[in-house]
Formats: C-alpha cells, structure tokens, sequence
C-alpha cells in the first residue's frame, strides 16, 4: 500500500470505494464501508474515518460519479446506505475512430503501469472476503490490463505532484555501471509502452529523459517539496519524441490482422492493406522496448523483418507463456 497521505494512497482508496459501491446489490452503511475499504478501516479513529469518507464522497461526485443515498433496513435505524447504480455509471455503446482507438489504447497501457493496477486487481478478492454480496454486470469500465509495473513510477508521480528532487542510480546504454542522477522531475509520458521521465539533470544542468526500466533500485527523494517549478510550456511527450526520433535508427516490417494494433499504425507507413493483413514499415530505436510491445499484441502481429527482432518477440511471448504455467501450476 501507498504512504497513506500521498496522492496514489487517495487514488487507491477512491478506486476502492468505487468498486465497492458498485459491486454491492444494496446499500451500504458507512460502519459497513468501514470494514471493506481497507484504507478507512485502518483510520486511527472513528472521526479520522468520518472526515476522510466526507472528502472522498464529495471528490467523487465533483469526478461525476453518481454516489447517492438511499433508505435502508431498521436495523441501522436512520443511518442512510451508499452506492453507486450501475445504470447511471456507464456509458452508453460508443464508437470509435483509429486514431481515437490509439488514444485509448495509450491510456489502457498508462492504467496497467500505473499504481492503479495493483488495488483494481486485489479489489474483488477484497470484496469477496468482506462477504458484500456481488453483482458481476456491475463493472463498467473498471477492469484494469495486467502487466508488468515499472517499480520507479510510483515514487516519480509522487516526486513530481509534489515538485520533489530525487536521486536514483540509472543504467546507461553502453556502460557497465549504473551512474547516480540526481534529477527535477517535469513529467512521465509513455512511448512505445515504455514509461519514461522528463525532468532537469542537476548533475549535468541540463534537460534529460530517463527511461523508467533503466533505474535500478529505490527512487530516493533528496530536497524539500516545492523547491523547483516546471517550466510552463513543457511537453513531456513532445521532449520524449525528440529524444527518441533522434535514436531511431531501424525500421522493421511487421504485419498486423484488421481492427488491430492502431498504436503501431498511427507511427507507421503501410506497406500493403490486403484483405487479412495490414503490412507496416515501422520504424523503432530500442530492440528490447519494441519486442515487448509487439509482443504483447500476441497474435494479432506478426514480424517479418528484422530476424533478430523478430527472434526477440518469440523470447518474450515464450516468457510469457511459461509464466503463465508457472501461475498455474503453483
């Protein structure tokens, strides 16, 4: 669990009681809350709890989410039950272009690195054992992608909410040795499913991009919040595509089935639309971030060329695959 007055901490505990209030088939009293949502019950006293569900019900509702109250059974007298209705929560059939479907599919990725996927995944064991009786049509829109986590990104998002420096050894492309960077964080922006940070390079005094995967071990945070400001036109995805168009170097031709892989079509020429199968002429910098994108399409995109790419997409889905076996088994 986050530190409990931090922004992912609120994040998870509004995600907890959202789900919380859909997944019930009656209204909930607020005793009843209490011992659900994980975050209320550990409030150190029953005023801490009262104050801090007062400022989550009103965040939800500025959010538009429709929380309301409703009369319950006698046997908690006058006291009102929460929750949310699923037929005011979701959204109507909607449709999108492919240019939309790359957007969405961007935020998709964003949900399943960010410190959301760890308590949306846990949420229905949690529910289930606090015996709140479910109603499975309920989760529109909620359902979190699993995937990997880059362990820095939590600690980031922190240090730039609240305009914190941090430290953290990096490992730089060609060196053995990771080398200390002690950075102003300005912004995260994803590319080609990898995070990366945008910030001011205190050791170099310059502007640099860090990618989250080549930190190792614990972001440190090294100076008081607030202590910095980011620059008022910056643009961490516009400085992330610099950097990267500066690096790439390769193109690769990969075929991708109709519907299908929109992310890579929006940075692709096409080569051939037959009928089964779109050709892409996709250029890339990074091997390894590239292989674990395509492969995470599964079989919905095939590599033609280059081999040693191609050969380093079948390493990660046969990875996958035996993960998959190893959950399975245990």
């Amino acid at each position: 669990m986050s530190a409990p007055n931090s922004a992912a901490a609120k994040t998870e505990r509004l995600m907890n009681l959202v789900m919380t209030l859909l997944y019930t088939r009656r209204p909930l009293p607020k005793a009843r809350i209490r011992e659900i949502v994980e975050q209320y019950r550990l409030a150190p006293n029953t005023e801490a709890f009262e104050r801090m569900f007062e400022r989550d019900k009103e965040d939800l509702r500025e959010l538009g989410i429709p929380l309301v109250t409703e009369d319950i059974t006698a046997a908690w007298e006058d006291e009102p039950g929460y929750r949310i209705h699923e037929r005011d929560y979701a959204l109507p059939d909607l449709h999108f272009e492919p240019d939309e479907l790359a957007v969405l599919g961007l935020a998709a990725r964003a949900w399943s690195h960010a410190t959301l996927a760890a308590p949306a995944a846990t949420a229905l064991r949690k529910l289930r054992a606090g015996g709140v009786e479910p109603d499975g049509d309920a989760f529109i829109g909620v359902e979190p992608l699993v995937a990997t986590r880059e362990p820095a990104f939590a600690p980031l998002l922190d240090a730039l909410l609240t305009l914190t420096p941090v430290c953290f050894e990096y490992a730089r492309p060609g060196h053995d040795a990771p080398a200390t960077r002690r950075v102003h964080p300005w912004g995260l922006a994803t590319a080609s499913g990898r995070w990366y940070l945008t910030g001011h390079d205190l050791d170099r005094d310059a502007p640099r991009v860090f990618r989250l995967s080549r930190i190792a071990g614990a972001v440190r945070t090294v100076g008081a919040s607030g202590s910095y400001a980011v620059p008022p036109h910056h643009n961490p995805a516009a400085m992330v595509g610099r950097r990267r168009e500066a690096d790439t170097a390769y193109v690769a031709l990969v075929r991708v089935r109709p519907g299908t892989g929109h992310a890579l079509r929006a940075r692709s020429d096409i080569v051939d639309d037959a009928l089964d199968w779109t050709t892409l002429r996709l250029p890339y910098a990074d091997r390894s971030a590239t292989a674990s994108e395509l492969a995470s399409y599964a079989d919905d995109v095939i590599v033609d060329l280059p081999d040693d790419l191609r050969a380093a997409v079948i390493a990660n889905l046969a990875g996958a695959a035996a993960g998959s076996a190893r959950e399975g088994a245990a």
